[in-house]
């Protein structure tokens, strides 16, 4: 109740005090921010994508602006030689305004990457947005094969999901999922969250998907490693995933005993917006930084 009474105050809370607290957890506004952020993980031994922070915009020339946005990302990660590809929000890029346009536009930017040989990893968001975004994947991977997309553990229709894209091998980043939905649609129960991520997995694991880890969680982190043991997973066929700013101990510790690792890196304008929206969605994360703020301390 303390986590949610402190997210809920945050929109009235000074900016300049909500960006100390979010400094770890973003890179900055601009891109150079991304870029220095990104140079350090690197030097850790891991690799990064970049994310444009927006979503949910209400005319098309914010949408096209993001798209030149993310070529200048992709632009400079060649140009700094940068481990790093991007991740974007279907919803920054017009989805909520037309499908057909939001499409055209991460087609585009598929296209710009390629070109560049990298990798665009299409974000999932709350369950409005859920069947768009995989549509718009499977059109995409009819042309394309340096693109991914997300799915959240928490979903009950994920496993379904899953058994409908195995065919084409997918590149899926895996999540719990950050946003607040009904019960009809995702599982509260975090044990058995954890489960079905472990299931889901396995799954993944044994029809030769590429897979990306994405937690924060030591009990998933030790599922997916038993897993990677059992059935003896290449290194090239996943990855750890990890948010800027959390847990950083666990990131070491796994670059460290040889495991690849992303660092999910967001900067931009729209940092208040962003910061002050996800504590909102789910108040549990207060406390994980308050507790990471008393980690660094000690």
């Amino acid at each position: 109740m303390l986590n949610k009474a402190i997210s809920y105050t945050l929109p009235v809370v000074p900016k300049p005090i909500v960006g100390f607290f979010a400094k770890d957890y973003i890179a900055g506004e601009r891109l150079d921010d991304a870029v220095r952020t990104v140079k350090e993980i690197m030097d850790e031994g891991g690799c990064a994508t970049i994310d444009v922070l927006g979503e949910e915009i209400t005319s098309e020339e914010q949408a096209l602006h993001a798209v030149e946005i993310y070529k200048q990302v992709l632009q400079r990660i060649n140009s700094e030689k940068l481990d790093s590809n991007i991740s974007l929000k279907p919803t920054h890029l017009g989805l909520k305004l037309n499908k057909d346009f939001c499409y055209n536009n991460i087609r585009e930017l598929v296209t710009f990457a390629r070109n560049y040989n990298n990798f665009v990893r299409i974000d999932m968001e709350d369950h409005t947005a859920t069947s768009d975004t995989l549509n718009i994947y499977l059109r995409l991977r009819e042309e394309f094969d340096n693109v991914g997309t997300v799915l959240q553990a928490y979903l009950r229709r994920t496993v379904t999901d899953i058994n409908k894209l195995i065919p084409i091998r997918p590149n899926l980043r895996i999540c719990k999922g950050i946003y607040r939905e009904p019960y009809q649609l995702a599982y509260h129960d975090r044990e058995i969250i954890v489960q079905n991520f472990g299931y889901i997995l396995e799954k993944l694991f044994l029809n030769n998907c590429y897979i990306g880890i994405a937690t924060h969680d030591e009990k998933v982190v030790w599922e997916a490693l038993r897993l990677i043991d059992k059935y003896n997973i290449q290194s090239n066929r996943y990855e750890f995933q990890m948010l800027l700013g959390v847990m950083p101990e666990l990131r070491r510790v796994i670059i460290k005993a040889g495991h690849k690792l992303r660092v999910y890196v967001p900067f931009g304008a729209e940092w208040f917006k962003y910061s002050t929206r996800r504590l909102k969605e789910n108040p549990h994360i207060v406390g994980d930084i308050i507790q990471g703020m008393f980690r660094k301390k000690r």
